[in-house]
């Protein structure tokens, strides 16, 4: 099931993103595209549709005379003592969206402290969690979260890692030699999501895309059931697509 590379992957984005959050909070009384354009050497090809996500988004606000201005959500992610709950809110209303839109139960994980974890996720009725049926952090050598994150150590974090977390034959399908796995590790680009093909679990398949803000090690998952195999490609597609907002919110 081969992904094609996304050229519009989230970390090539954010970083104009911010550059455009940092013109627009320089002009209290509002600023136009054309000048933002000026000021950052974006071309439009690349700011009117950054422009469009930051207000879809909540972080800017276009006012009558067309000007943009700094939106509710940045001001609240720049809110003192409760910036971090309501980042968390932010990031969870966030994911809601994107849980409806690719119709999948999505997920943040971090790579903390030498650990897997889960920080975030969204799921539903019709969006089912995965089932952790061996502890996420003694699985990242076969679950799409784990390799995602694996993907952004170097050989001696991961051998770090693996020499904590024993691998495993979790199913029939997963990687149980190191040398195998470090292979396919280092093939992954960068703009394809990582996937696990029944590898953690018999009847779950999954996807994950590299969140990268400033030195952290992250990433977004989803998960689908065996018998929705066939939207993984598509719904992969989309959380790469989508993940910019995230990555936004997370680096601000």
């Amino acid at each position: 099931m081969a992904l094609k590379p996304e050229p519009t992957a989230p970390f090539h984005s954010v970083q104009y993103a911010l550059r455009v959050l940092e013109t627009i909070s320089r002009h209290g009384g509002g600023v136009t595209d054309v000048q933002i354009a000026r000021e950052t050497g974006l071309p439009a090809g690349h700011l009117t549709p950054l422009l469009l996500m930051l207000r879809r988004e909540g972080y800017v606000e276009q006012v009558s005379d067309g000007a943009y201005v700094v939106g509710d959500s940045l001001v609240l992610l720049g809110s003192g003592a409760t910036r971090r709950e309501a980042l968390e809110s932010k990031l969870q209303e966030t994911l809601t969206e994107l849980r409806d839109s690719v119709g999948a139960a999505v997920y943040i994980s971090r790579y903390i402290d030498g650990e897997v974890k889960i920080t975030q996720m969204a799921d539903g009725p019709h969006t089912p969690k995965v089932n952790e049926w061996v502890d996420f952090r003694s699985a990242a050598h076969a679950s799409a979260v784990g390799k995602c994150l694996l993907t952004q150590l170097d050989q001696n974090g991961r051998r770090d890692h693996l020499s904590r977390h024993k691998i495993a034959r979790l199913t029939s399908r997963t990687i149980t030699s190191e040398k195998v796995l470090f292979s396919k590790l280092d093939s992954q680009p960068p703009t394809v999501p990582v996937l696990d093909l029944q590898e953690y679990a018999v009847g779950t398949v999954c996807a994950a895309v590299p969140l990268t803000a400033g030195s952290a090690v992250g990433c977004l998952a989803l998960s689908l059931p065996i018998e929705h195999a066939h939207r993984l490609r598509s719904a992969a597609d989309a959380l790469n697509r989508k993940a910019a907002p995230v990555v936004l919110s997370l680096a601000l």
